[in-house]
C-alpha cells in the first residue's frame, strides 16, 4: 500500500464488519453535564480481544500473501496489538511470535498465549521489544506485522471513524489515544475525508509525549525515556511512515498526567460500569481539557485489558485522590480511654475506620504522647474536612498523612 485512500478504508470497513464486535456509541449524561459538551464513548474496550487493535492486525494480515503468512508472523507489542495479531493469525491459520516488554501486564501476556501465539518477553519498553522482533524477523524470515507504523494497519484502525460518522454524522470532535500513532492516523485521515470539519485531537500521556515533541520539531523524534502508567501508549518514537498523515490531519495534541487517569478510571467505573485501561482513559481525562461549547465529542476508549493488580492499585489511589480514603495521626497520652474518645468523635461524624496504628515509641515519655495513626473512609472532600475539624475541636490536633505514612504538605 503506497498511500491511504478512501477505497482502501471502505474495503477494510466491509471486511472488518464481519469480524469485529459492534461497539455502538454510548452517550454519557455524567460527562456531558460535567464538561459542557455532548459526550459519547466509542467502547473499543468491549472488542473480543479487549481493544481496537484487532482491526489493524486483521486487515493487515488479510492483505498478505499465503506465502507471507506461512513463513510465520512476528510483531512487537505492549499487549493489545499482540492479541490482535494472535487472534488474526489463528483465524488465518498462520503461526505467530509476539515480542512483549517485560513490563507487560500478565493479563495481556496470558491472553496472547491463549490465542496460540508464541510469546517472548524482552526489553523494558516497547521500542526495545520492537528491535528484538525486527532482528528475529530478519534471522528467521518471519513476516513482520507492525503495530502502528504501517499504512494497512492504520487503514484497519480507520474503520472506527467510519462507524462513528455513520452513527453520529454531526460529530464535531473525536478524541483519540496516541502511542505510536497508528490509530490516530487511521481515524484522523478518514474523518477528514468524510467531513473536513470534524476536529480530531490526539491524546498522549505527559510521560510519553513523543508525537507532541515530533510535531513541534517537524519530524519524528525519539524521547530519551518514557514514564507513564498508560503502558499501551508508552512509546518513545512515533511511526515514520504515518507521521506525514498525522501532521496533515490531526488538529491538536493534548497531554495527560498519570494522576488524571486515576480519577478518570473511577469516573468510568462508577458512572458507566466500564473497565478501561489507562491508555484508553487518556481521552476520558482529556474531556476536561476541551472548551465547553456544547460540542458533540466522541471519546475513543481504545482498550480494557487491565490486570487485577493494576486495577486494585488504581482504585486505591483514586479513592485517596478523591478524599474517599485518608489518613491522619493524632497525639494523645497513653492512658486508658483515649482511644475510645477518638473513636467516638469519628463515629459521631459517620467516619469509617479502616486501619489503626498505635505507636508508643514516638516519645520517650509515653505519658506525654503516643501517636495514633488512623486510616478512614469518607464520603468525599467535605466529609473528610468535617471529620478532621471535629478531631481538632476535640483537642486531638490531627495531622494528615499520605497512605505510606509521610506527612502531606
Amino acid at each position: 500500500m503506497n498511500k491511504l485512500s478512501l477505497e482502501k478504508f471502505e474495503e477494510a470497513y466491509d471486511l472488518l464488519e464481519r469480524v469485529v464486535l459492534p461497539t455502538n456509541l454510548i452517550y454519557s449524561d455524567y460527562f456531558s453535564s460535567s464538561t459542557g459538551n455532548r459526550v459519547y464513548f466509542k467502547p473499543e474496550n468491549l472488542q473480543q480481544t479487549g481493544a481496537y487493535k484487532i482491526r489493524g492486525a486483521y486487515y493487515k494480515i488479510s492483505t498478505l500473501t499465503e506465502e507471507e503468512r506461512t513463513r510465520g508472523l512476528i510483531t512487537a507489542s505492549a499487549g493489545n496489538h499482540a492479541q490482535g495479531v494472535a487472534y488474526a493469525a489463528k483465524r488465518f491459520g498462520a503461526p505467530a511470535t509476539i515480542v512483549m516488554p517485560t513490563t507487560t501486564p500478565l493479563l495481556k501476556v496470558n491472553r496472547t498465549k491463549a490465542y496460540g501465539a508464541n510469546v517472548l518477553l524482552y526489553g523494558d519498553v516497547f521500542d526495545e521489544a520492537c528491535d528484538k522482533a525486527l532482528a528475529l524477523a530478519e534471522e528467521h524470515g518471519y513476516t513482520y506485522v507492525a503495530p502502528f507504523d504501517d499504512l494497512a494497519v492504520a487503514t484497519g484502525q480507520g474503520s472506527i471513524a467510519m462507524e462513528i460518522v455513520k452513527e453520529l454524522p454531526t460529530v464535531d470532535m473525536i478524541l483519540v489515544p496516541v502511542g505510536g500513532g497508528g490509530l490516530a492516523t487511521g481515524i484522523s485521515t478518514l474523518a477528514k475525508m468524510l467531513n473536513p470539519k470534524i476536529k480530531v485531537i490526539g491524546v498522549e500521556p505527559a510521560g510519553a509525549n513523543c508525537l507532541q515533541a515530533s510535531l513541534e520539531a517537524g519530524h519524528p523524534v525519539t524521547l530519551p525515556s518514557v514514564n507513564t502508567i498508560a503502558d499501551g501508549t508508552a512509546v518513545k518514537t512515533p511511526g515514520t511512515l504515518i507521521f506525514p498523515y498525522l501532521q496533515e490531519n490531526l488538529d491538536d495534541v493534548i497531554t495527560i498526567e498519570d494522576e488524571e487517569l486515576i480519577v478518570a478510571f473511577l469516573d468510568m467505573l462508577e458512572n458507566h460500569k466500564l473497565v478501561v485501561e489507562n491508555s484508553g482513559l487518556l481521552t476520558v481525562a482529556a474531556l476536561k481539557h476541551i472548551p465547553q461549547d456544547n460540542l458533540k465529542v466522541v471519546s475513543v476508549l481504545s482498550g480494557g485489558n487491565m490486570d487485577i493488580i493494576t486495577l486494585s492499585s488504581v482504585v486505591q489511589y483514586g479513592l485517596i485522590k478523591r478524599s474517599r480514603i485518608f489518613t491522619v495521626s493524632v497525639y494523645l497520652p497513653d492512658i486508658p480511654g483515649q482511644l475510645t474518645k477518638v473513636s467516638q468523635v469519628i463515629a459521631e461524624k459517620q467516619g469509617n475506620v479502616i486501619k489503626l496504628d498505635h505507636n508508643q515509641f514516638i516519645s520517650v515519655n509515653r505519658n506525654q504522647a503516643v501517636e495514633l495513626t488512623i486510616t478512614l473512609e469518607a464520603f468525599g472532600p467535605s466529609h473528610k474536612e468535617e471529620i478532621i475539624r471535629a478531631l481538632e475541636e476535640a483537642g486531638f490536633h490531627p495531622e494528615e498523612k499520605s497512605p505510606r505514612g509521610t506527612t502531606i504538605g
